[in-house]
């Protein structure tokens, strides 16, 4: 019993004899009221030892409680939630704490306290969540006001104590907007510990990136982000790049418009004008960036001079010269060409010619892979041929580099039919961007009056052009649409116009394109109205338009093409991108279509429209299709959505999918693959790479395909090179299955895509859908959408390009010029180093035997030598010999490092003419060389080598600099150089994704961003020494700065080639 009663009365301590509590209950009948306070408060105090005992006497506690004329009923009430507390009543508990006021601590560290709050606060927040969710006809559930002061004190104490992040979480989940403008003001006040609630000002740009990726309800957030608006405009020195951003998610151009224009009218904010706009460009749809166009006017001189003189005149004491002044102070000298360079860069030409330079710098296409692809592959097979040509594509997206088709074109011309669409659509990839020269390039494959050649390449030709002016179709919508209508009755040339209209004006919401594209698509032919519904909806995209969406789906069950259903239902999709909860209903009423493809639809509906919000509801409504649909492809769907859904928690998506990945089902596996790659694409995620490892194996060929497309997407740009890493391990492995004569081809298929994914854009790019700010990139996601539809149509492989961006930095000046700026990556070079170049060279299986040595001829060997060691000391004439030796030997060095210093000077010129080494320096390590001409060149090259460590020391030279001209210099001189522990990266830079946590700015640096801890993308710096003259990059025809450039010789077309059948 003893044993038994330990475990009832744990804590005897605390009432030293006390082994009941029957005498205080008793105490609870007496008629004093003194006796029964003292009874409640001795019992309050042993009510964690004896509540079992305290819980028959509840009757009796209640009614104290009840009795309004008792002094300590709150104390009773106190007592009360105790003890239901322990008997796990927590509705009854913090009911009985609500009526304790203040007797219940908020502050008391404890498990009866915690639980209680954490009842108390999602009661509170649910009642809340209710009454603001509720429709304004029906009456709102009331809240207690017991509940609301409960929380009330729980807030100010966490307040007292600045805990900011608790008070936040609970004003979003309770939707108390007033409460979150409370905590963001208090920040500047009163700050708190972490980084983000140091000041008022690092809090709004937390609450910017939290309500934009993490708040479910689209209203809600609007609501938020007004409210952000609103503390960003009171604040006294305004983040205007996070105003912008509230702004631009707000979709209030208007706004934005003014805003840009108040920042250009004044000349020390101009460069935070810019920085805006490239963020812009980056965020927004095409026909938000038109709008803030339209809007965006200068006031014109003549309207600033009358209103200054308007001014003076009323003043009485204005002259003509004031009113000049006024007028000049309205209209600055600069303003006009300020207006003009924003303009350049909303329309999209600057940031698509930045990203283009940087692409054409820094490609490091590895054209050995597809040499060796090309002789591994079946030459007979036509799909390895077709995916070999957009495996090319893919690693030389936007570099402009098609040597590789130059150099095969016998090989190109077995393409035939659409192969040969394919094939010409694919120089759209490679020149992507290149909207200058993209007519000339095309020139000889498009379709030309007088002149028929053929549908297959008009088409692809046309196709490319889209591509070439992707998100970006102003200048080339007219060529187009004029394409389209010429096109006759060729069903190919107007697939490939619609597709190319499509992807050129992408989110524009056109109506002239979008009727055209309808006139295409009701003549009802199975191949033009597929890429026509395609169109509508690129064109509507996200516009969540009703009449689209109706004529659509009447149409979709009016025909009966399976190919144009297909399209209309991924235009359905694509034209509820982004709108959440309004999607709901249209995806109800597809799922109970009985046309699998319409509820195939309905999933990438779901796609679109919850993409990268990690939607609960959206979640439960795939996995539960996922399983219960009877078609196949509304399964795969599912599973892909799912993928696009938690795109923004790439961690999340394994642990989402991992018992799917393990199906019977291979299209509900395939999809399982599919929607890893698409949700940690560039993360090189351990638990995405184990679920995709047993799928490589698959014993059905196209999980396997899936298995390889993802795996690569998950590894783009990982950066560990070892032969062991993963990285390496699933190149050998893509190598294995393109060489294996045995295996499937739709595996082979996906191996050689695959391998032109894990080299994109000339090992450059990643696919991203989410922005550096955490907003989704709408032409990623539609382009990764699009491209998951290749298994019903293979030329949609090249959507993929639309999610390519530049991994990169590029710095620019107020000129839009890019100086000579350098980044410092903590680092050494080889951790974020470009995979090393393939070899065919075979590796030696074995080091060579050691040779055996004989006693006998160790003797023989010991005595020649001492016979030598006499004969040497003896003799003079050996001893001239070596002394002979030794010249000879120094003069071979003299003469190597000459030639390594004549190189290396080559080297420097080089670099100099390209920016990458300062005047200064090369005139510095010029003259080390020539004091070293004559006897003293080996003592010159280690000056040379000297300078060049010293400089890359200081940051005044690039690491890539430093490489190119100490690998001149010869063994003889010395052992290779230590790998540095740093790097110095020189604009325009490559930087991933994973590197930019070790990348800082060099001290005493001239330039700084505008954007403060801005290390990627595109970056508007700030001159600190505006007065010096600054050393800029040399000019490239490819960047656009709204000046007229001299004349310059165009490059080449691709040489024209006929295709044989």
């Amino acid at each position: 019993m003893a044993t038994a009663m330990v475990g009832i009365v744990p804590s005897m301590a605390h009432a030293p004899g006390l082994t009941s509590a029957a005498g205080l209950l008793a105490m609870l009948e007496e008629e004093a009221p003194a006796l029964k306070a003292a009874a409640l408060r001795k019992l309050d105090g042993v009510v964690s030892d004896f509540w079992a005992e305290i819980s028959e006497a509840l009757p009796d506690i209640e009614s104290l409680y009840e009795d309004e004329a008792f002094a300590e009923r709150q104390l009773a009430a106190l007592l009360a939630s105790k003890v239901y507390f322990y008997l796990g009543e927590l509705g009854d508990a913090l009911s009985y704490a609500l009526g304790a006021g203040d007797l219940f601590c908020v502050d008391e560290a404890s498990e009866f306290v915690d639980t209680l709050l954490a009842k108390a606060i999602d009661e509170y927040c649910d009642l809340h969540r209710k009454r603001a969710e509720a429709p304004p006809e029906s009456e709102a559930p009331p809240i207690d006001s017991r509940l609301s002061s409960l929380v009330d004190r729980m807030v100010e104490s966490s307040l007292g104590r600045r805990a900011y992040q608790m008070v936040l979480g609970l004003a979003l989940e309770s939707r108390r907007l007033e409460l979150v403008e409370r905590v963001i003001t208090l920040c500047d006040a009163a700050p708190g510990d972490h980084e983000h609630d140091a000041s008022t000002a690092a809090m709004l740009a937390y609450c910017s990136v939290l309500f934009t990726t993490t708040i479910v309800s689209r209203e809600f957030r609007r609501s938020l982000l007004t409210l952000l608006v609103k503390i960003y405009r009171s604040q006294p020195r305004p983040d205007y790049l996070g105003l912008c951003g509230c702004l631009s998610h707000l979709g209030d151009g208007a706004a934005v418009a003014e805003l840009l224009r108040t920042l250009v009218a004044t000349e020390d904010k101009r460069l935070v004008a810019y920085q805006m706009a490239f963020d812009l460009v980056e965020n927004c749809t095409q026909s938000f960036l038109k709008a803030v166009l339209g809007l965006l006017q200068p006031a014109p001189a003549a309207e600033a001079a009358e209103s200054g003189s308007a001014e003076a005149g009323s003043a009485e004491a204005g002259s003509a010269p004031a009113a000049a002044e006024t007028a000049e102070a309205a209209a600055p000298a600069g303003e006009a060409e300020a207006f003009n360079k924003l303009k350049l860069i909303l329309t999209g030409e600057v940031p698509t010619a930045l990203q283009l330079e940087f692409l054409v710098r820094s490609n490091k296409t590895d054209s050995l892979i597809l040499t060796n692809m090309k002789r591994a592959a079946d030459q007979r097979n036509s799909l390895c041929h077709s995916a070999i040509v957009v495996a090319h594509a893919i690693m030389s997206a936007g570099t402009t580099a098609d040597a590789f088709l130059r150099d095969n074109l016998e090989w190109l011309s077995r393409a035939t039919n659409w192969a040969k669409f394919t094939a010409t659509a694919t120089l759209g990839v490679i020149h992507r961007g290149h909207v200058k020269q993209a007519l000339s390039l095309l020139a000889p494959y498009l379709p030309q009056a007088g002149m028929s050649a053929s549908p297959f390449s008009e088409g692809g030709a046309l196709f490319a052009l889209g591509i070439i002016h992707a998100n970006n179709g102003a200048p080339i919508r007219s060529y187009l649409l004029d394409a389209l209508r010429n096109a006759g009755t060729s069903e190919v040339v107007q697939h490939g116009c619609a597709l190319g209209i499509g992807i050129a004006s992408m989110g524009s919401n056109d109506d002239e394109l979008y009727e055209e594209l309808k006139a295409t698509l009701f003549n009802d032919s199975a191949v033009a109205g597929e890429a026509a519904a395609l169109a509508m909806g690129l064109v509507t995209l996200g516009s969540g338009s009703a009449k689209a969406i109706d004529e659509m789906l009447g149409y979709a069950h009016d025909t009966s093409h399976e190919k144009i259903i297909r399209g209309l239902a991924l235009a359905i999709a694509l034209t509820m991108y982004g709108r959440e909860e309004e999607a709901d209903d249209l995806v109800t009423t597809l799922l109970h279509d009985k046309d699998p493809i319409l509820r195939y639809g309905a999933m990438y509906t779901i796609a679109f429209a919850y993409a990268c919000t990690a939607s609960n509801a959206a979640l439960r409504r795939l996995l539960h299709v996922a399983v219960s649909d009877v078609s196949d492809d509304v399964r795969r769907a599912a599973v892909i959505a799912i993928g696009f859904v938690l795109a923004a928690n790439p961690n999340q998506c394994p642990k989402v999918v991992k018992l799917l990945a393990e199906s019977y089902n291979p299209h509900v596996r395939y999809g399982s693959a599919m929607a890893v790659g698409v949700a940690c694409t560039g993360s090189a995620s351990k638990e995405a790479l184990e679920l995709l490892a047993p799928m490589l194996a698959d014993p059905v060929d196209y999980v396997r395909q899936g298995a390889l497309l993802a795996t690569s997407m998950v590894l783009m740009q990982c950066s560990d090179h070892r032969e062991e890493g993963r990285a390496a391990e699933h190149r050998k492995h893509l190598q294995k299955v393109v060489a294996d004569k045995h295996e499937d081809t739709m595996t082979k298929f996906g191996a050689i895509v695959a391998t032109g994914l894990l080299d994109a854009g000339g090992r450059n790019v990643s696919i991203s859908l989410l922005s550096k700010s955490s907003s989704r990139v709408m032409s990623s996601i539609v382009g990764v959408g699009v491209f998951t539809h290749f298994w019903f149509w293979h030329p949609l492989l090249l959507f993929v390009s639309l999610a390519f961006h530049p991994t990169c930095a590029v710095g620019l000046n107020a000129d839009l010029a890019m100086p000579v700026w350098r980044l410092k990556s903590n680092a050494p070079p080889s951790a974020f180093a470009y995979p090393p170049p393939t070899s065919n060279e075979k590796k030696e299986a074995a080091h060579a035997a050691p040779t055996a040595v004989l006693s006998t001829s160790a003797k023989a060997s010991k005595a020649a030598k001492s016979a030598k060691a006499a004969a040497d000391s003896a003799s003079a004439m050996e001893v001239d010999k070596a002394e002979e030796e030794k010249e000879k030997k120094a003069r071979e060095a003299e003469k190597e490092a000459k030639a390594a210093v004549e190189a290396m000077l080559g080297t420097l010129k080089e670099l100099n003419e390209r920016g990458s080494v300062s005047a200064s320096l090369a005139a510095e390590l010029t003259r080390l060389a020539e004091t070293g001409e004559g006897e003293d060149t080996t003592r010159a090259l280690g000056a040379m080598a000297g300078a060049i460590e010293a400089a890359h020391a200081r940051g005044d030279l690039a690491t890539a600099a430093r490489t190119a001209m100490r690998k001149h210099q010869p063994k003889a001189s010395g052992e290779e150089p230590a790998e540095p522990p740093f790097s110095i990266l020189e604009n325009p830079a490559r930087v991933l994704r994973t590197q930019e946590r070790v990348i800082s700015l060099l001290p005493n640096s001239r330039y700084t961003p505008v954007a403060k801890g801005r290390v990627s993308g595109i970056i508007m710096l700030t001159d600190q020494t505006p007065d010096a003259e600054q050393e800029l990059l040399p000019a490239s025809s490819l960047i656009a700065t709204g000046e007229s450039a001299p004349d310059e010789e165009e490059p080449s077309p691709p040489a024209p080639f006929e295709f044989t059948e």
